[in-house]
C-alpha cells in the first residue's frame, strides 16, 4: 500500500469510516464484527497501522467470548477497496490464536464471481482450513436473516440496492442464486443454510 498521510491520520480514518463495527448478534448468540470492504482506504492505510488497528481497537472488544464475522463485499473494486492478496495473508497470520479460535463463521455478502473463483483456488492455501470451513456465501440480504438478527445489525443502503439489481439482472450473479438450496461436496461450510458454491465455478 503506498500513503501519503501519517500514521496517526491512517488510524483516525480507519475509526471515521467504520469499516470495522462491533455490534448485534447473530440466532446462535455470538457477537459480530461487521467488515464493511467498500469503506476500506486501501490506497491510504498501510498494512502495519491496520494490524495495530485492529489489535487495540477491535480484538480487545471481542473478548473471550466466540463470535461471527459479517463481511460485505457489495461494490469492492480491486484498485480501491483491495489492499491485496499478501497483505490479507500478513493480516491474517497477525491475529492472535485465541481470536481466530473464538471465530465460529464468516457471513459473506455478495460475492461476486472472482471472489469466488479466488477462494475456491487459493482459499485453502492462504487461510488454515479451519477458517475456510467457517465461509458462508450470502447471495441476497435476505438470506442472512435466517442466522442474523435483522434488529441488531445495520446494513449500508448500497448494499440493498445492489441486491435490487440482482433481482432485477440475475445475469450480475451469474445465475448460481438458483442453487441456493444445494449443497456442494467440494464447497465451503457445508452446514451451512446458504447457497454454497464449489469448484465448478471455474469451468
Amino acid at each position: 500500500m503506498i500513503s501519503t498521510i501519517t500514521e496517526l491520520e491512517q488510524d483516525e480514518l480507519l475509526e471515521k469510516s467504520e469499516v470495522f463495527k462491533i455490534k448485534g448478534t447473530d440466532k446462535h448468540g455470538r457477537k459480530i464484527l461487521r467488515i464493511v470492504a467498500k469503506f476500506f482506504p486501501a490506497r491510504l492505510v498501510s498494512v502495519d497501522v491496520l494490524k495495530n488497528y485492529l489489535e487495540e481497537r477491535i480484538f480487545p472488544k471481542l473478548g473471550k467470548k466466540k463470535f461471527a464475522i459479517l463481511y460485505i463485499h457489495t461494490d469492492v473494486q480491486r484498485s480501491e477497496n483491495f489492499p491485496g492478496i499478501s497483505s490479507l495473508r500478513s493480516i491474517y497470520d497477525a491475529i492472535p490464536a485465541n481470536v481466530k479460535e473464538n471465530l465460529e463463521a464468516v457471513y459473506f455478502i455478495h460475492p461476486g464471481l472472482q471472489a469466488r473463483l479466488f477462494l475456491a483456488t487459493f482459499g485453502r492455501f492462504l487461510f488454515n482450513a479451519g477458517l475456510y470451513g467457517k465461509l458462508r456465501y450470502v447471495s441476497r440480504i435476505g438470506y442472512l436473516w435466517e442466522n442474523v438478527r435483522r434488529n441488531e445489525i445495520v446494513i449500508p443502503e448500497f448494499v440493498y440496492d445492489h441486491d435490487e439489481d440482482l433481482e432485477y439482472r440475475p445475469m450480475m450473479d451469474y445465475g448460481l442464486e438458483s442453487d441456493h438450496a444445494r449443497v456442494y461436496d467440494t464447497a465451503p461450510a457445508l452446514d451451512s443454510p446458504f447457497t454454497s458454491y464449489s469448484m465448478r465455478c471455474i469451468s
